[in-house]
């Protein structure tokens, strides 16, 4: 199978899983907008999270929970960062953003419980082999996606909006580390900690993939194609935001993203020809389209 291939199949399991948890759920307008919100996107998170999972001796079922775990809290994130209140996106996914669907109050109820139901499904009979693995994941995502993680990212990105002066490249690195990285992060880190390993290569790893990650999301936002994309673009350069593109130049991010990948994939040098598809992975976040 080829990276794309996989990464589907990998979206696919997680769908699933998803869709049973939907399924147990009272019927609601929430419910459907949640349904709505986990539909589409690549599934990075959790192929990251099942393939850190099979490098460690874990197998897809276990992991499955952690896997659905990190793609509702990222929905959520989706969720609310596209609301007027923040950065005001009408297009998500190639398809109208939650609040344009239905309406605010319904988004922000959606994006509430696909937070809640992400700890839900890590904290069920069956989330890890253990207790206390169980609980490291809990405890390690909630750092992840809250103030000192992703959520802190959002808030920085908020602030710069109408900060005096555009961000360095160290702002807008430290920035990114939470608001992208962090959620990539624990994902990779998931699987190793399943199996009660060091994930500190995958940290490694997750680290580099995180940053080209973003890196590559500003490239597409002035190269890319809105219909393949799925969403507005020049967003950023129409508000006078500072990003990797407009800091580095369009070739510059471009050698800076290159040159994350390499250490990406130098990170995996211990697991050796067992993590190519990790590296397949890294690759791929730096010539995706969407």
């Amino acid at each position: 199978m080829n990276f794309p291939d996989i990464l589907a199949a990998r979206a696919e399991q997680t769908a699933r899983h998803l869709d049973a948890a939907l399924a147990a759920l009272p019927h609601s307008g929430v419910r459907d907008a949640m349904a709505y919100a986990l539909r589409g996107g690549k599934g990075l998170r959790a192929f990251l999270v099942l393939e850190g999972a099979a490098l460690h001796g874990i197998a897809t079922a276990a992991a499955l929970p952690a896997a659905a775990a990190i793609e509702a809290i990222h929905a959520y994130s989706l969720v609310h960062d596209d609301l007027p209140a923040m950065d005001n996106d009408d297009l998500r996914r190639g398809q109208p953003t939650v609040h344009v669907k239905w309406d605010e109050a319904s988004a922000i109820l959606a994006g509430d419980a696909l937070q809640t139901l992400a700890f839900e499904l890590l904290a069920a009979p069956g989330g890890a082999p253990d207790a206390a693995r169980q609980v490291l994941l809990v405890h390690t995502l909630a750092q992840a996606a809250g103030a000192a993680g992703m959520v802190l990212g959002q808030a920085l990105d908020i602030a710069a909006e109408t900060a005096k002066a555009p961000l360095t490249l160290d702002e807008i690195t430290t920035l990114q580390a939470g608001k992208t990285g962090a959620l990539i992060g624990w994902a990779a880190q998931a699987g190793p900690r399943l199996a009660g390993d060091d994930p500190a290569p995958l940290a490694r790893y997750s680290a580099a993939l995180g940053l080209a990650f973003q890196i590559a999301d500003d490239i597409l936002d002035v190269t890319g194609d809105a219909t393949k994309a799925g969403k507005r673009l020049r967003k950023d350069d129409a508000a006078g935001k500072a990003t990797f593109v407009s800091l580095l130049g369009l070739s510059g991010a471009q050698t800076r993203a290159a040159t994350l990948v390499a250490e990406a994939e130098e990170a995996l040098f211990p697991y050796g020809e067992r993590a190519e598809t990790l590296r397949q992975a890294a690759r791929f976040v730096i010539s995706r389209e969407t």
